[in-house]
């Protein structure tokens, strides 16, 4: 049985066609679901991005923003315009785009895992590439119609457009990224810091022509050092594809399209279904809202920002990129005001190219409890919701608040174990052998 499955998870054939089987069948006991019980299994998400679509081509003035709840690009509306055609094939659309997407991410990870960084051989590669491609939890979050899968397929490529040092399409993929969803914003500081002139090709001379130590550079010399062409290039063009899209949507659905798609998330209150320790305040501050000038959901992304865009890049950017990102998205995640099981998707995609070298691997007591723990408290957490939001219980305090602390707590040690293992990337340990 084990040889079997080996001999399906490493090899690229079996692998996807088996991840495509998982998709297919969850779609359709999904269509079941929906037609045979009160629980249903489409997302509610779903619902928006369809209506959003419809709203969108019902007239030629059509606004995705018509819809209430809509907070996204235009651009996730105008993907969905097949769900605006009657019928349950066409509605299902956007599900089999998003698992699409998943299968995608899946093949851009085996390519940066078998790339120059990390130097893997297909079939190694292929077993990694399975913890995502055939992860249950990925393949429900999409094909319930979470749109995640979309985002797994560019932060994915962005990464092997950094690693294969293709600037500008990493430029016009970041900006894509950060116009589809602000978050990926966060990678920026840590692929420029990566990009130095020495990694990129550019040899910086260490001794003169008599074998001498040339003399440290002063502050002036470090900061021009530091304004490298590929730097200059990715600015330019991840500004120019950001900029370009929003000027584009601006001018087709006017200030909704900025107080929806961006705006919005400042200042924003959800408490429902929400796995962060702000949850219970948020809920208090939607029904007592304050006039206080500085609001807790306005300042609550300070902590998450100071380690996701400037402590956890400069730790470990210049070492282990893959690692890095995947870090500044768990600690975005951790730390953000409202954490929903969709946001786990943001930093699974990266756990193939973490876990090769991970201390999670290495010592397989720390991966399991590690594991264990983080499913248990998010269950915890689960059943206090279920509590509360089926059967009318009132578990806001302590049990769902406690609930959440729990959870943080874990994914905060979990992150611990994540930062102490940026330094073990295989483009170092290679360095260090030569």
């Amino acid at each position: 049985m084990a040889s079997q499955v080996t001999s399906v998870i490493s090899r690229p054939l079996p692998l996807f066609a088996a991840a495509t089987i998982l998709r297919v069948a969850m779609l359709l006991y999904g269509l079941w679901q929906d037609a045979n019980s009160p629980l249903k299994y489409t997302d509610i998400d779903y619902l928006v991005f369809t209506d959003a679509a419809r709203f969108t081509f019902s007239t030629t003035a059509g606004s995705p923003y018509t819809r209430e709840t809509y907070r996204y690009t235009p651009l996730l509306a105008w993907l969905l315009y097949p769900t605006t055609r009657q019928g349950a094939f066409w509605f299902s659309f956007g599900k089999a785009l998003f698992a699409a997407a998943d299968l995608l991410a899946g093949y851009l990870i085996i390519l940066v895992l078998q790339g120059p960084y990390v130097r893997m051989s297909a079939d190694r590669a292929c077993k990694y590439a399975s913890i995502w491609l055939l992860n249950p939890m990925v393949a429900t979050i999409s094909t319930r119609g979470s749109s995640e899968g979309l985002l797994g397929v560019l932060v994915m490529a962005l990464l092997w457009a950094v690693l294969e040092k293709r600037v500008a399409l990493a430029g016009v993929l970041l900006g894509l990224g950060v116009h589809f969803k602000i978050y990926p914003f966060i990678y920026a500081p840590a692929i420029v810091w990566w990009m130095d002139a020495e990694r990129m090709g550019r040899r910086t001379e260490t001794k003169d022509r008599k074998g001498k130590e040339v003399q440290r550079p002063g502050v002036l010399d470090s900061v021009l050092a530091f304004v490298t062409p590929e730097r200059i290039t990715l600015a330019l063009v991840s500004l120019a594809t950001f900029l370009g899209l929003n000027l584009i949507m601006y001018a087709l659905y006017g200030m909704p399209f900025i107080t929806h798609t961006f705006l919005h998330h400042v200042s924003r209150i959800d408490h429902r279904h929400n796995f962060s320790p702000y949850n219970i305040l948020l809920y208090l501050t939607s029904a007592y809202p304050s006039s206080a000038p500085l609001r807790i959901e306005s300042v609550a992304f300070l902590p998450q920002l100071l380690l996701s865009t400037v402590l956890i890049p400069l730790a470990g950017a210049k070492e282990d990129l893959p690692t890095t990102m995947l870090a500044q998205t768990f600690a975005f995640v951790t730390f953000n005001k409202v954490c929903t099981s969709q946001y786990f998707l943001w930093y699974m995609v990266f756990l193939p190219l973490y876990l090769p070298n991970s201390s999670l691997l290495r010592s397989p007591r720390l991966g399991l409890v590690a594991l264990a723990l983080w499913v248990a408290t998010q269950g915890l957490w689960l059943q206090q919701a279920y509590n509360l939001e089926f059967l009318g219980l009132s578990t806001f305090v302590p049990g769902l608040w406690a609930a959440s602390l729990a959870f943080f707590l874990v994914n905060c040690w979990i992150l611990g174990i994540i930062v102490g293992d940026m330094g073990r990337s295989p483009e170092l340990q290679i360095k260090k052998q030569s």
